[in-house]
């Protein structure tokens, strides 16, 4: 981020896309006209690295009053889906935006067409009848010029009819491609004759049978671009050594105006303990190493939607991360992070306890029920409660209760005291244990002078446990997420491995015995929980009032890193 002044005198802070922006404003580019797109193929779920090229994309259209449009980059139909389409749609408005227009390549393939056509008439462009691999040989190296194709320099109207027969269905994939005839020694490998169409026999969404040639990306790329207007066209750094290609194309087609798009590369968001790549992420759905594209352990928009991050959280994270020149990985802590700061703030406090045992408190009432007062957020000074049940007999942790405790164990263990939260005091008096040797029960008794309001309210002990009231708590399954990848960077791993070797195994554990107080029952999926001294939870989306299921979001507290030290 860079500090400027604005002409008030005021400092305002600008990523290096915003500077530019601003500066073509002030030259009157384009008419002061602002329009941006956010372009992706339509061949699998959106990640978390789209998200941060979705709010730069719409960002700046925003922040500018200009326009984003949304254009699905529908190129290859082998891959491409209209479920995939959907899927875009749903995850860009979750975000919290709305495109101008919606646009598809396939718009435009007849426009496309014409231009190819007009390039072979000209003589800069012809159709190659050699393999993919001998087109690849030719193309030599960084330092070693390539070699001519021994079709470069067939005659137009052959190119013209050959062309032609490309798309009529009756010459097979990968007999023929269209090649732009442009500079085979050029240093920028791109510019060695890059194919400009190619054959798929497979119906496409949108065209069905319509169409048999293909554009490639980088001709389709930037000529929609122009088609549309947009005026600064975004993209990952892996696109900057394709600009030189994006503007020779741009100037072949425009007719004398003024008006170009520009285009502009920013780093793409890499994070540890995942993979973006789509091909492998969608290697792990069809192979059933994950549940599906929205598994909560996915890095896809969809996937940490169903986990319980919400859109506030993301911006948060991408704000911090900011735009910059450089790639790099960021630590999937900060992303946790920023969830954590944000859930604070939303989530609902109730009590859960995960891995039950039950506490008796011998001396209260059997018949006797309290009703104590929960607020809902406490970081929300406007918070609305509600009520929880307290009686003689309770769940609390298994984890809680220790019976030969180390001396600084200060949860419950016999002789010694803690508070159970917003309620007694209580000192553990003994356990029951089955034939196996496991506590089934654990007893202790309540000090009535310790509640709020009473005499001894503020006596102090090291321990607070959080407890449910067994008659008045409900089952529920809980789901245990964690990072898919046991390695801080599996791209590197990968190397020496496969990427499914990788797996962190413990990604998920499902506990089905667990309890949840009643008031739960009122949530709706996807509701944002905090299960105090737990973690943030959220319902899932097969959550029933019959079978209620909640997601682990994040812990509390980071203890990833430091298991992993």
């Amino acid at each position: 981020m860079t500090d400027i002044k604005t002409e008030e005198g005021e400092k305002k802070s600008l990523n290096f896309i915003e500077i530019a922006v601003e500066n073509d404003l002030k030259e009157g580019k384009n008419g002061g006209r602002i329009q941006t797109r956010f372009p992706p193929e339509p061949n699998g779920y959106l990640h978390i690295g789209h998200a941060k090229a979705i709010c730069l994309d719409f960002g700046i259209a925003q922040k500018y009053n200009g326009i984003c449009n949304l254009r699905f980059d529908d190129t290859n139909p082998v891959k491409e889906d209209v479920e995939y389409v959907d899927a875009i749609k749903e995850d860009i408005e979750w975000l919290g935006y709305k495109w101008g227009n919606i646009y598809y390549a396939s718009d435009y393939f007849q426009q496309l067409w014409d231009f190819a056509i007009k390039l072979i008439k000209e003589g800069k462009a012809y159709v190659d009848e050699q393999s993919s691999e001998d087109i690849a040989k030719q193309k030599g190296t960084p330092t070693q010029p390539g070699t001519n194709s021994p079709y470069r320099d067939r005659p137009i109207e052959e190119n013209l009819e050959l062309f032609q027969k490309m798309n009529s269905g009756d010459i097979p994939e990968g007999a023929m491609v269209l090649r732009a005839k442009i500079d085979m020694a050029n240093s920028n490998m791109h510019f060695r004759d890059p194919i400009m169409y190619r054959i798929i026999h497979h119906p496409h969404h949108r065209t069905g049978t319509t169409w048999k040639a293909y554009p490639m990306y980088d001709f389709a790329h930037g000529q929609s671009d122009y088609f549309e207007g947009v005026t600064h066209s975004l993209c990952t750094l892996e696109f900057e050594v394709h600009r030189p290609l994006y503007n020779y194309y741009i100037d072949l087609l425009k007719e004398n105006d003024d008006y170009r798009p520009r285009q502009m590369e920013f780093n793409r968001l890499n994070l540890t303990y995942t993979v973006m790549s789509k091909r492998k992420l969608l290697a792990l759905v069809k192979e059933g190493l994950v549940n599906g594209w929205d598994d909560p352990r996915m890095p896809t928009i969809c996937g940490y939607r169903r986990r319980g991050y919400s859109p506030e959280a993301i911006h948060k994270f991408i704000d911090k991360i900011g735009y910059t020149k450089y790639d790099g990985v960021v630590d999937v802590s900060l992303l946790e992070a920023s969830v954590r700061e944000d859930l604070n703030a939303r989530s609902t406090r109730v009590s859960a306890v995960i891995n039950p045992v039950k506490c008796i408190i011998t001396n209260y009432p059997e018949e006797q029920v309290e009703e104590l007062e929960a607020i809902n957020n406490p970081e929300d000074p406007n918070s609305a409660s509600h009520i929880i049940e307290f009686s003689r007999e309770l769940y609390i942790e298994r984890e809680d209760f220790m019976e030969n405790a180390p001396k600084k164990y200060f949860r419950m263990t016999p002789g010694q005291e803690v508070r159970l939260k917003n309620a007694y005091i209580v000192k553990c008096t003994g356990c029951k244990k089955n034939a196996e040797g496991e506590v089934e029960e654990v007893y202790c008794e309540c000090d009535f002078n310790t509640k709020s309001g009473m005499p001894d309210s503020n006596r102090k002990v090291k321990g607070t446990l959080h407890w449910l009231s067994a008659a008045h708590s409900l089952p529920a399954e809980v789901r245990l997420y964690d990072r898919l990848f046991s390695v801080e960077n599996p791209a590197l791993e990968e190397k020496e491995r496969d990427f499914r070797e990788l797996l962190n195994p413990d990604s998920l554990k499902v506990l089905t015995n667990c309890r949840v107080e009643k008031f739960v029952a009122e949530m709706k999926p996807l509701d944002y929980l905090q299960f105090q001294r737990i973690g943030y939870f959220n319902v899932d989306v097969d959550s029933t009032p019959e079978k209620m299921i909640f997601n682990r979001t994040v812990g509390l507290k980071d203890t990833w890193s430091k298991i992993n030290k």
